[in-house]
Order: structure tokens, then C-alpha cells, then sequence
């Protein structure tokens, strides 16, 4: 190029390195050329530029070709399995975990958190034809002159089926029944009153029953255990309406952690059993088919102490009672319910995809024994979480469970093993 000139300025240094390209111009062109010494052989090209062109845009078009012959030139420096980490194994990566990460976190649980103080547990003795005073000796109480009043206070969302047997289990020992009902979930979803326009299957405890009504508060992006806990304290002052008084025995518990019967009457009749009790609960997932473990603890027995004693659902003692009840979680009969439980429960946050509500996947899950947000285990060792890893396995017992759910079998087959299959409304 006779009357073209080298101008440094314009050479690519980056892709001097990758390419050993400079660059040089005249009035209608721009030419590519490659040293001898360059470690890759690059062919000289020609880029015609008119001069209107170079009037108009000035610069920009010297730099749009030099940004595009960078990235052909980095692309050409790289090797097959470069471009291959680069491009694929770094995306799926990604992907990965965006839709594992919460998988991943569970897994690693063991890592970033202790496992609890062990509970001190209490063996837990019953047979229909032992004495009561035998039964509160082989606990190592006394047993009282007269049995303690009762009192049960649940939170109720739209759990009908479970509270008509939850009720009937406990209907022959307790004293007063007390139930709060929220026209919001925790999360802020307006509710149906439920329990209002179900009322009249509940008369068979209408005069054992103090029901109160609270209003939501309804606030945008609000950690969901701030309502629950605002709606835990309108129970405490339920409590008291209803009477409640000191060493009356409290049972607090959600709706589908229900105590059996012979354990509210052994603690109702024995002397000196410990002011706070957990109790140890068989849990079951979806009906009593699917026995999960023994590890439901929340659930829990109070000597009611005035100005002390608050409602709650977390660890309050140390002790517990062995085999004391059953908790089934998510025993719905309509799929529908599943579907609100989901997003109206404290935890909704495990909603990661729209898809997890689809009827057709809640069915199958269901019916699997599987999880229904698809999450592993939660638990703080990896051989507890690799052991429980998978669909629960499935359980043909019906030994010892509630006598209302089996006196009543017809109307609740949907939670007898065997009959996974839910209505659709």
C-alpha cells in the first residue's frame, strides 16, 4: 500500500498477543497482516472503508472492527476444552444452581449447624387393663385425689377433617375446647372463616367451646412468623376468656398434632409431672400410610401458670414423652387444600417454581410418598440425610391409630393406607 501509512496508535493489543495482528490504514482501507514471528498464522484481510463513511462515524467504525476481530481472535486462542468449560460446563453450572441451590444448602446442613440438645425422654407406659395409679407409679408420679381440668388451644386454618377427629380423640378428658380462627394465612392471604361455615359439624363440643375471631393485618412482604406470632397471643387472651386458671393442663399443639387420648387422661390424673412436657409424636405425611419417624416434638403439655405460661410452638423444656400421639401433615381430602396449605403456611417460601402447585404433580407426589417442594430431608447429619433421602415407604399398619379415624373409616378412606388418590374439589 503505497500511500497508506502505520499508525501505532491503532494497533490491537490484545489481539496482538492472541493473534500477533496489527492493523494499518489508508483513505479507503484497513489491512490485517500478521508478522512471520506469530505463533498463529492469521490471513491478511481488507476492510474497504469509503471516505463519506469515515466522515460520518469517525472513529466508531475503526473501533467496532477491532472489537470484532478481539473476540474472533480470543476464540481463535482458545482450545477445545476451554471452549467447552467456557460455554457449557460453566452455564449448566449455573443452572444448576439456581434450580438445586436449595438442595444443595440442605445437604451441606451438616456443615453450618449443631444439632439440638438432645431431649431427656420419658418412657411412656399404657395398656387398656393397667390401673391408673399403676400407670402413674411406672411414670414415678403420684396420682391425684381428682384429675386436672383440660384445656386444648388450637390456631385453625382449614383443617376440617383432622380437628373432627382430633376433638373426638381428645372428647372424653377435655374440660374446654378454645379455637382462633384469621380471615388472613400467615402470609397474608385473605381467608375463608372456615371454621365459621363448618360450625354445625362441630355441635358435639358447643358447650365446651370458647371460638374467637381475629382480624388479619395484611402486610406486604412480612416474614410470615411475625402473623403467626401476633395470631399465638390473641390465643393467650383467648385463654384466659375461656378461664383458664393455674394447674389447669394447656395442650398446645397445631390441629394435626394430635395427643392421644390415654395421654391426656394419664397427665390429667397424675401428681408431679414436669411443669413444661414435650410430647413425642409418630409422624405421618399425606395420611397414615406414609410413616415418616418419631421425630415430631413440638406438640407440648403445660400446668398452666398465670402471667407466665405463653402460647407457643417451639422448644420450651427439655423433657419429653415417648409415643404420645400422631402427626399428619398435610392429610387433606381435596387436592385444592393441598394447593392453599402451600402457599398459606409460614414456610411458602419453598414454592420455588409455579409448576409445584399443579394438581396433576400434587397427585403424583402424593401418591409416591414423595416431597411435595421437592426438598431433602431436614436433618444435621449426612448419614441421617442420605438415609431418609428418597419417597417415604409405604405402610400397611392401621394399628394404633385414632379411634374416631377407624370407627369412621368410610368417611376418612382417604387416610387409611392404601387410598392415596384425592378429589379434585
Amino acid at each position: 500500500m503505497s500511500e497508506g501509512y502505520y499508525n501505532s496508535k491503532k494497533t490491537d493489543d490484545i489481539c496482538n498477543d492472541v493473534c500477533g495482528q496489527f492493523y494499518n490504514f489508508s483513505d479507503n482501507e484497513v489491512t490485517t497482516s500478521n508478522p512471520g514471528n506469530s505463533l498463529f498464522a492469521c490471513e491478511a484481510k481488507a476492510v474497504h472503508i469509503y471516505p463519506h463513511q469515515i466522515l460520518l462515524s469517525g472513529s466508531l467504525g475503526t473501533h467496532a472492527a477491532l472489537s470484532i476481530s478481539r473476540i474472533k481472535c480470543i476464540l481463535q486462542g482458545l482450545d477445545f476444552k476451554t471452549f467447552i468449560f467456557i460455554f457449557i460446563v460453566v452455564p449448566m453450572s449455573i443452572f444448576g444452581l439456581y434450580v438445586h441451590g436449595q438442595k444443595i444448602t440442605y445437604f451441606l446442613r451438616p456443615l453450618w449447624e449443631s444439632p439440638p440438645k438432645p431431649f431427656h425422654e420419658i418412657p411412656h407406659y399404657y395398656h387398656e387393663n393397667v390401673s391408673m395409679e399403676t400407670l402413674c407409679k411406672l411414670h414415678g408420679w403420684e396420682i391425684r385425689e381428682s384429675p386436672r381440668r383440660v384445656f386444648d388451644a388450637v390456631l385453625f386454618n382449614n383443617e376440617v377433617d383432622l380437628l373432627t377427629i382430633r376433638w373426638n380423640e381428645m372428647y372424653p378428658y377435655v374440660t374446654q375446647y378454645v379455637l382462633l380462627e384469621s380471615n388472613s394465612t400467615f402470609t397474608g392471604i385473605v381467608k375463608p372463616l372456615f371454621y365459621a361455615s363448618n360450625r354445625d359439624n362441630f355441635k358435639f363440643v358447643e358447650s365446651r367451646l370458647t371460638y374467637g375471631l381475629i382480624g388479619g393485618r395484611f402486610k406486604k412482604d412480612e416474614n410470615p412468623f411475625v402473623e403467626e406470632a401476633y395470631q399465638r397471643v390473641a390465643l393467650d387472651q383467648l385463654l384466659r376468656i375461656a378461664g383458664i386458671e393455674d394447674d389447669d393442663l394447656l395442650i398446645m399443639s397445631d390441629v394435626d398434632e394430635i395427643p392421644s387420648a390415654h395421654t391426656i387422661n394419664l397427665l390429667r390424673w397424675c401428681d408431679d409431672i414436669p411443669p413444661v412436657l414435650h410430647l413425642q409424636l409418630r409422624n405421618y405425611l399425606y395420611s397414615f400410610e406414609f410413616f415418616q419417624d418419631t421425630e415430631s416434638w413440638r406438640a407440648s403439655m403445660h400446668r398452666y401458670q398465670t402471667g407466665k405460661t405463653r402460647y407457643a410452638h417451639y422448644r420450651q423444656s427439655d423433657v419429653l414423652l415417648s409415643d404420645a400421639g400422631w402427626h399428619c401433615s398435610f392429610c387433606f381430602r381435596y387436592i385444592s387444600d393441598f394447593i392453599f396449605k402451600m402457599k398459606a403456611y409460614s414456610h411458602n417460601d419453598r414454592i420455588r417454581f409455579a409448576h409445584y402447585l399443579n394438581p396433576d404433580r400434587i397427585q403424583d407426589v402424593i401418591c409416591k410418598g414423595a416431597d411435595l417442594f421437592d426438598m431433602l430431608p431436614e436433618e444435621y447429619t449426612f448419614k441421617e440425610i442420605i438415609g431418609k433421602m428418597g419417597p417415604i415407604p409405604h405402610s400397611y399398619s392401621a394399628v394404633h391409630l385414632p379411634a374416631y379415624l377407624l370407627n369412621n373409616a368410610d368417611r376418612y378412606r382417604f387416610l387409611l393406607p392404601g387410598n392415596c388418590k384425592r378429589k379434585s374439589d
